[in-house]
């Protein structure tokens, strides 16, 4: 599944399209039969404003250190886990920019993370395992960071490709989180 904000700052379309593309990219990867046909991208409401701009970057925005790359990717993991757990995705929601909220209520993201809920994914174990990159973090425009790998957990590897942008802080921009299919199966 692939959540993505909407409209945005300009330099950052590459990086959209990039997640936007992430679907395509994890099948690349081997998931095409996790993935098939369960990406999706959600889109504002018309009634609703849109978001506010996030905040100018500073000039040079780091790329985290691995430790605080891990707790980024661990605390979305965690929020998932829960809102999956107990069908309120509103701290997931609100983990996010102000664009990710403006296109993503919680009876929307209840509906894109059905599939995992429906499998009965425990996502909780992704909370003690390092994962494997396939996009170790890093910038993707000078103000978004993504990451993207797996997490090896049996009997179902979890595969992610998270986009955070830089709004006082790092916050969500996009989120993918699958099942994969076992090895072998």
């Amino acid at each position: 599944m692939v959540i993505r904000r909407g409209a945005g700052q300009a330099g950052a379309g590459r990086a959209r399209r990039a997640l936007r593309l992430a679907g395509g990219l994890l099948l690349a990867a081997g998931l095409a039969q996790a993935a098939s046909g369960q990406a999706r991208r959600t889109t504002a409401p018309t009634q609703q404003a849109p978001a506010p701009p996030a905040q100018a970057a500073p000039a040079n925005v780091p790329v985290p250190d691995r430790l605080t790359s891990l707790k980024m990717l661990w605390s979305i993991m965690a929020a998932v886990d829960h809102a999956n757990r107990t069908g309120n995705y509103s701290v997931l929601r609100d983990l996010g920019t102000p664009a990710f909220q403006a296109n993503n209520n919680p009876a929307n993201l209840a509906t894109i993370f059905a599939s995992l809920r429906t499998q009965q994914v425990d996502l909780s174990d992704t909370l003690i395992v390092t994962p494997s990159w396939e996009i170790a973090p890093q910038m993707a425009t000078p103000t978004l960071l993504r990451m993207r790998g797996t997490f090896p957990l049996r009997p179902l590897p979890i595969a992610f490709d998270l986009l955070f942008a830089w709004d006082r802080g790092w916050r969500l921009d996009g989120v993918a989180v699958q099942a994969m299919p076992a090895a072998g199966r």
